[in-house]
């Protein structure tokens, strides 16, 4: 009985293939396997590994910096800011301090505070870190850069991705770029 009816199926199927006298268009089929392709990807994710709890499913680094001077023109400190409002913790790695003049760019890694090195710096999403700059340690090793107009500060992670930069100017100057 079992037999007889797959032959049945099978010579129906064929005759029904041998019928066909145009051949149209495949884009029909290429749908149907679009959409099994995205059910099965949705049902793995839904039904898949869960995330751990606590964990995100998309990961999203991100700060907010910010940078303040203490006077508007020739400030002696700058007072660094960083905000984790990504959705994940950071590592953070020493931040990066430019004095910028143009085309001439001179870059100092920031250890820490009072020959206390803080960094790596672990950074809990929500929490701010905060450094107070002194300009006058650079300015007495380098008398020049006191005449260089900007002053950057480039904040990565351990990975060397870069997370964000902000500036401000120390000096006036004629072209502001």
């Amino acid at each position: 009985m079992k037999k007889t009816g797959i032959i049945i199926i099978l010579l129906i199927s064929n005759f029904t293939l041998f019928a066909q006298n145009e051949v149209g268009p495949d884009g029909d089929k290429l749908l149907w396997i679009v959409l099994i392709i995205a059910l099965a990807v949705l049902a793995w994710l839904r039904f898949g590994k869960k995330p751990k709890k606590g964990k995100p499913l998309f990961t999203r680094e991100k700060v907010k910096i910010s940078l303040e001077k203490n006077r508007v023109y020739f400030p002696e400190n700058l007072k660094l800011s960083v905000k984790n409002t990504g959705n994940v913790d950071l590592d953070l790695d020493r931040p990066l301090l430019i004095f910028d003049k143009f085309w001439i760019k001179r870059k100092f890694k920031l250890k820490g505070i009072d020959n206390r090195s803080l960094y790596p710096l672990y950074l809990e999403k929500g929490k701010t870190h905060t450094l107070n700059i002194d300009l006058n340690h650079f300015y007495s090793y380098d008398k020049k850069l006191k005449r260089y107009s900007k002053v950057k500060v480039a904040i990565s992670n351990i990975k060397n991705k870069k997370l964000g930069v902000k500036s401000v100017y120390t000096r006036k100057t004629l072209i502001k770029y």
